[in-house]
């Protein structure tokens, strides 16, 4: 019951619920804005991959494998610390920035490989049908290729959207303040007694964001499927 009682408690402290509040809103900003990039950049560094075979085409394609099997190949922390302390180690540089920047690119390598997965699977008929219909390769691509290929990687893409706002508790690392931290700072030093409660409030915070855009990805799912049948 003690520990149910340090949860109301900590609920009802305005200095506790204030610091939450302020790592909430910056694991929401990084976890959006790294989103966006990753699945703008994703979306680019997939469809290069599976550009044709030409002069043009062969460093770019080049490029996109190295950087893909570079940032897939390791370690998250270790790509936030190189953005950190190498990178964007000018005094004043918003913190914020550099992590945002980090995760976004971290992102797109697993969105492209997605996308780049999904628009193989769209069976070959359909660009075929695309061509006989005298539509250009690119026309092709973006109006009946990429639309059906968004549809088959909605899952994939909704795993890793979740996977990277689990993975912004690692800024904290950096001295950043997002959810992590601030249950930490409020473990330590305060009548909390133990980590254990700050801690477990976090965590339902974080099943909370997990939760709702794991219903909102089963809506567009829902409505997709619905626009199929129609």
């Amino acid at each position: 019951m003690d520990f149910f009682h340090k949860i109301i408690e900590l609920f009802s402290t305005p200095k506790y619920m204030e610091s939450i509040w302020e790592g909430l809103k910056t694991t929401l900003i990084i976890s959006v804005l790294a989103a966006l990039i990753g699945l703008l950049l994703g979306t680019l560094l997939a469809i290069v991959a599976i550009a044709k075979d030409s002069k043009w085409t062969k460093l770019p394609k080049l490029i996109c494998k190295i950087y893909i099997t570079v940032i897939r190949g390791t370690p998250m922390a270790l790509q936030l610390f190189i953005m950190a302390y190498v990178i964007f180690a000018i005094r004043g540089f918003p913190q914020i920035v550099t992590a945002t920047i980090a995760f976004g690119l971290n992102s797109s390598a697993y969105v492209a490989e997605n996308i780049r997965a999904g628009i193989l699977s769209v069976d070959i008929g359909q660009t075929e049908a695309g061509r006989a219909l005298g539509l250009p390769g690119r026309t092709t691509m973006l109006k009946i290729v990429i639309p059906q290929a968004i549809k088959n990687v909605i899952p994939a893409i909704g795993n890793e959207l979740i996977a990277l706002i689990k993975e912004t508790s690692i800024v904290s690392m950096i001295g950043m303040y997002d959810l992590t931290m601030a249950a930490k700072i409020i473990g330590s030093g305060n009548n909390m007694a133990s980590y254990i409660v700050p801690m477990t409030v976090v965590a339902l915070f974080y099943l909370g964001i997990v939760y709702l855009l794991t219903f909102g990805i089963k809506l567009i799912e829902k409505r997709l499927r619905a626009s199929d049948k129609r």
